[in-house]
């Protein structure tokens, strides 16, 4: 066992332009936003992101570093349609590939198990045929033991993943990740589904305090399917991170009506302590 602490900085220079990079959380829910604006201050671009699509996507495709994406659906819960994807793929910025939110997982389902499909029955008699053309149906090798129909499903590709990045409330330096919050989304298959995972938190912990005051069932990421830990505080702002904080709803408006090079400008010009030192001064002006 060894400690995979690191920087959010060296977690991104371990990946490279070109890549299929999956991101977790869900629309604006815990999404690993300090990892993501470390992959904005970077040069990597070319990208193909797989991801329950929320500001992650938006920044990315803004910043113009999205190649291809794969997704259910991009929203900020609140504003449910995140304008600046909506913007990008309005001028055609990057490729999409929209799926079934069931599909969508179990696609990292066949690739955290190292299966190429599996069957799925989402999908079926759905525009999603019509507008992904590529997707094929598998018949059951086995008759229903009722009407003696082979049932025809979606063979559903897996979601094979470069790299992977979430966010958690707590971890250990080994790379043990805690949810404290009502949702694991899929965290964890995203990161199974990866050749590597880098996880950030708001808090890193002794192992032992993981379950101290927590069910054994919160510890969602297990060691073996984590490469990096990296402590970040409100590392998923402006999303939620319950019970740690809730999504700051009036930076979300901020962000969601100003156009990206102005947001950039004034908030993601620096590194994650600036960033957050520009939304303090931001909050302050506020009040």
């Amino acid at each position: 066992m060894s400690d995979k602490t690191m920087s959010a900085e060296e977690a991104i220079s371990r990946l490279e332009s070109g890549m299929t990079l999956g991101i977790g959380g869900w629309g604006s829910r815990r999404k690993p936003m300090a990892l993501v604006r470390a992959v904005l201050r970077s040069e990597i671009t070319d990208l193909t992101v797989v991801s329950y699509g929320g500001p992650d996507v938006g920044l990315l495709a803004a910043a113009g570093r999205i190649r291809k994406l794969v997704t259910a659906f991009a929203t900020l819960d609140s504003i449910p349609l995140e304008p600046h994807y909506r913007a990008a793929r309005e001028r055609g910025a990057f490729e999409l590939t929209e799926v079934d939110e069931a599909m969508f997982m179990w696609g990292l389902h066949a690739a955290a198990n190292r299966l190429p499909f599996l069957p799925v029955r989402a999908g079926i008699g759905s525009d999603v045929m019509r507008v992904n053309p590529g997707l094929r149906t598998v018949t059951s090798p086995y008759a229903d033991e009722v009407s003696g129909v082979r049932e025809e499903f979606v063979a559903m590709p897996a979601l094979r993943l470069d790299a992977a990045l979430v966010h958690m409330n707590r971890a250990d330096r080994l790379g043990n990740g805690q949810y404290l919050g009502p949702d694991p989304y899929f965290d964890d298959l995203f990161c199974e589904a990866a050749d590597a995972a880098y996880v950030s938190c708001e808090r890193i912990v002794d192992t032992a305090e993981l379950t101290k005051e927590a069910a054994p069932q919160t510890l969602l990421l297990k060691r073996s399917s984590v490469t990096g830990v990296v402590e970040a505080p409100s590392g998923a702002h402006f999303t939620s991170c319950a019970p740690d904080h809730g999504r700051d709803e009036a930076f979300q408006k901020l962000y969601a009506t100003t156009p990206y090079a102005e947001f950039a400008e004034r908030f993601l010009g620096g590194d994650e302590q600036e960033y957050q030192r520009a939304v303090q001064a931001w909050q302050k002006e506020q009040r």
